[in-house]
């Protein structure tokens, strides 16, 4: 009985100390030291959080599995060790029937538990927003070496980078005032249409812990709603070639005006109209056909 009061009043003071400690640490901290959480700020886009959540809660469950599974290897090191004067063989059985029981159910529960949350939050993420709620509808078209980006609404686009720039530039060098830069206003209901002009790509915003992938001749789609202002690099995440590490770019999220005054920019400057897969090297994929010369 006083053994078991002992260990009550010892359990106490350290979930005292745990709450203390979880109490003084950041949203990063909370977040498993992941991008895009930043101390008295909101998440980056509106799934960052779910996203944020379902890793950290993962590496709990996998931390606890990894910790049982370390004492329990040491203690059987420990416990079964050969002692001084013993010989021969110990003690051989054949099977323990409870214990491989276990040994089958325990990691079936975490593989099934680990896809349930995944595929509860991946159906949550992968949603589209319907085409009424839509407040910037942006076309990402991804080419070797670099992004174009098309404002549909808008009628207008970004800047081309051609895919000779980063191929010229010496080995290792990249001008980053020249990085593609997709505005996004904040707080905005955004839809991502991700086009392929050659192989396949990945478009990877890491602050927003999300990316997906860029096939040819498939349309991908990503609906988000970016929730704090700032500027957050981007990359391609799929080996795509001889000069896969520069092909980056930024986003810069915005409150409306700058939005609408960028784009006013982008019009001014006479990028009216939109870019096109005019280029797209995929020519033989089933339901194309080779262009004229014209359409070359």
């Amino acid at each position: 009985m006083r053994h078991k009061r002992g260990l009550r009043w010892a359990a106490i003071p350290i979930a005292a100390l745990f709450v203390i400690v979880l109490a003084g640490c950041t949203q990063a901290q909370l977040h498993g030291f992941l991008p895009g959480f930043l101390a008295d700020q909101p998440p980056t886009t509106n799934q960052t959080e779910r996203i944020g959540g379902l890793w950290v809660s993962s590496w709990i469950v996998l931390l606890v599995v990894g910790v049982i599974t370390w004492v329990l290897t040491i203690w059987a090191m420990i416990a079964y060790r050969r002692r001084r004067g013993q010989t021969g063989l110990p003690v051989q059985l054949r099977y323990n029937m409870p214990i491989e029981v276990f040994y089958t159910i325990v990691p079936l529960i975490l593989v099934l538990g680990f896809f349930s949350f995944t595929a509860r939050d991946q159906q949550v993420l992968e949603q589209r927003y319907a085409a009424s709620d839509i407040d910037v509808k942006i076309e990402v078209l991804a080419k070797q070496w670099a992004w174009d980006f098309n404002y549909v609404n808008e009628n207008v686009y970004s800047p081309t980078v051609q895919a000779s720039a980063a191929k010229d530039a010496p080995r290792g060098t990249l001008v980053e005032s020249q990085l593609p830069t997709l505005y996004l206003p904040v707080g905005a209901k955004v839809e991502v249409q991700l086009e392929s002009r050659d192989v396949i790509h990945s478009f990877w915003v890491v602050d927003f812990l999300y990316k997906k992938d860029v096939l040819p001749g498939k349309t991908n789609y990503w609906s988000f709603s970016p929730t704090r202002e700032g500027t957050y690099a981007g990359k391609c995440a799929e080996l795509c070639g001889e000069y896969h590490s520069l092909m980056l770019f930024n986003v810069k999220v915005v409150s409306q005006t700058e939005y609408e005054a960028q784009i006013a920019k982008l019009k001014a400057a006479g990028n009216v109209g939109q870019l096109s897969v005019d280029y797209n090297r995929n020519q033989n994929l089933p339901g194309t056909s080779a262009p004229t010369p014209k359409e070359k």
